[in-house]
C-alpha cells in the first residue's frame, strides 16, 4: 500500500488526502463519461447522489461529493466536472457553470476556421481559466481528492490518462517533466478538445510539449474500468485494496445515444456531417465496451440491460424467473462493487423514466445548448428512479 505519511516529506500538500487515506475503510471511485453538453444530464444525478449522502452522512450542508469519493475521474465533459468535484464544488455550483458557459463553450468561429473545426476554443478555456484558477496546478492543495482526466495525446498517437496520484511515476518530484506542474484548467480543456468540434490544446511538461485532444476518442470515453486499474494495478504504485467490501464503483454516463451513431456514415449525407457525428460514435461504442468489463470484473449492483444476449449481468440466485438478485451479503469474490447510472436516449427508454415530451434525438446532440433543461429533466426523472447510495455498502 502506499505510505502517505512518507509522501508528506516531498508534498506537504497532499495532509489533506493522508489523513483521508490513513485509516483503512472502503475506498470509493466515481468515473463519468464524456459527452458535451449532456454532462447536465450527469449533474442531475450526482445531484441526487449528493443529496442523499448529506442526508446519510449528517454532515450537512458543507457536504460535498470529494467528502464521500477518494478518486473521481473523468474524460471530456466528465472531467470539467470531475475536476470540480475534486476542488470541493457543490454539484449546484457545477450547473451553474453549464448554464451560464453552455453558449460561450460553443462560440461559432470565423467562416475560414469552420473549414477545420465547428467552436472556438478560447472562450471555453478562458471559462476554464476562471473557474479552476489561472495558477491551479494538477499538484494543488485545492484537490481534495484524487483527480483522473483522460485525454488524447496527438504528438504521440496514444491515450493520456493524467491524474494527481502523487505516487505514479510521472508525478515524482525529481522528474522536470512531473506532470503534478500542469496547469489544471489547460488539461481539463485538452480533455474535452473533440475533434472537429475544438482544436487541439497544446500543453508544455518541463520541456517537452504536446498536443492533445478529447479523451473521448480513445477507449475511455467511459472511464470506469480504468479508474479501476489506476486505483488498484502496482504499476500506479497506488495499490487499493480489490473486493466487494473493500472497493465501490460508481459510473455515471451522459445518456446514450445509439440512434446518432446509427446517423455516421448515412448515404446521402454531406462529408463534414459524417465526420461530426464521429465522436459520439466512438464515445457510444467505447462506454458500453468499459461497462461490460466493469460487469464482469465488479459486482454489478445496478445497470440496465446491456443487450439481450448479456442482460444486464446482476448475480441472480435460483432457477425459475423471475431470479432476484443475490443479497449483498453474499460475496461473489468479484473485485469491486459496481453501478453504472446511464439512459438510452430513445423514445422508448425515455418513457420509462416518465419522460414523454423529449425529442431523443435533439437531447442527444453533444453541442445543442439549447436543450439543457430537458436534458436537465431526463438526469433528474433517472436519478429518482434509480440511485439509491443506501446500496453503496460495504454489506458484507
Amino acid at each position: 500500500m502506499a505510505d502517505w505519511d512518507k509522501l508528506l516529506n516531498d508534498y506537504p500538500q497532499y495532509e489533506l488526502m493522508a489523513r483521508k487515506f490513513s485509516a483503512p475503510r472502503q475506498r470509493r471511485l466515481l468515473a463519468l463519461d464524456g459527452g458535451g453538453i449532456r454532462g447536465v444530464l450527469t449533474l442531475e444525478v450526482l445531484a441526487e447522489m449528493e443529496a442523499q449522502l448529506k442526508q446519510q452522512t449528517g454532515a450537512g450542508d458543507e457536504f460535498r461529493l470529494c467528502d464521500y469519493f477518494d478518486y473521481v475521474g473523468g474524460t471530456s465533459t466528465g472531467a470539467i466536472i470531475a475536476a470540480g468535484l475534486a476542488m470541493g464544488f457543490s454539484v449546484e455550483k457545477l450547473l451553474g457553470f453549464y448554464r451560464e458557459s453552455g453558449e460561450a463553450m460553443f462560440t461559432t468561429p470565423f467562416f475560414l476556421k469552420r473549414l477545420w473545426y465547428s467552436y472556438e476554443s478560447e472562450p471555453l478555456l478562458e471559462k476554464l481559466r476562471e473557474t479552476f484558477g489561472e495558477g491551479t496546478t494538477l499538484g494543488s492543495e485545492k484537490l481534495r481528492c484524487l483527480l483522473l482526466v483522460v485525454m488524447r495525446n496527438v504528438s504521440t498517437d496514444s491515450p493520456w490518462p493524467i491524474s494527481n496520484n502523487p505516487f505514479a511515476k510521472y508525478n515524482r518530484p525529481e522528474r522536470e517533466d512531473n506532470n503534478l506542474n500542469g496547469l489544471l484548467y489547460e488539461i481539463v480543456r485538452a480533455s474535452t478538445a473533440a475533434p472537429t468540434f475544438f482544436s487541439p490544446q497544446t500543453i508544455k511538461f518541463g520541456k517537452k510539449t504536446f498536443k492533445f485532444e478529447d479523451g473521448g476518442v480513445t477507449p475511455y470515453n467511459n472511464p470506469a474500468f480504468l479508474l479501476y486499474r489506476m486505483a488498484t494495478e502496482e504499476p500506479y504504485n497506488l495499490n487499493w485494496e480489490k473486493g466487494e467490501r473493500n472497493l465501490l464503483l460508481v459510473s455515471v454516463g451522459t445518456g446514450a445515444a445509439p440512434a446518432l451513431d446509427a446517423k455516421t456514415y448515412s448515404k446521402g449525407n454531406f462529408i463534414l456531417t459524417n465526420a461530426k457525428n464521429i465522436p459520439s460514435s466512438l464515445m457510444y461504442g467505447s462506454q458500453i465496451d468499459q461497462d461490460i468489463n466493469c460487469r464482469l470484473s465488479g459486482r454489478c449492483v445496478y445497470g440496465s440491460e446491456i443487450d439481450r444476449e448479456l442482460g444486464d449481468l446482476i448475480p441472480r440466485e435460483g432457477e425459475s424467473e423471475p431470479r432476484p438478485h443475490l443479497p449483498l451479503t453474499v460475496d461473489t469474490g468479484r473485485q469491486f462493487l459496481y453501478f453504472r447510472y446511464n439512459v438510452e436516449l430513445t423514445r422508448e427508454a425515455l418513457e420509462k423514466i416518465d419522460i414523454t415530451d423529449v425529442d431523443p434525438n435533439e437531447v442527444a446532440k453533444l453541442d445543442a445548448v439549447k436543450n439543457i433543461e430537458d436534458l436537465r429533466r431526463v438526469g433528474k426523472a433517472l436519478a429518482k428512479k434509480v440511485v439509491n447510495v443506501a446500496q453503496f455498502g460495504p454489506h458484507i
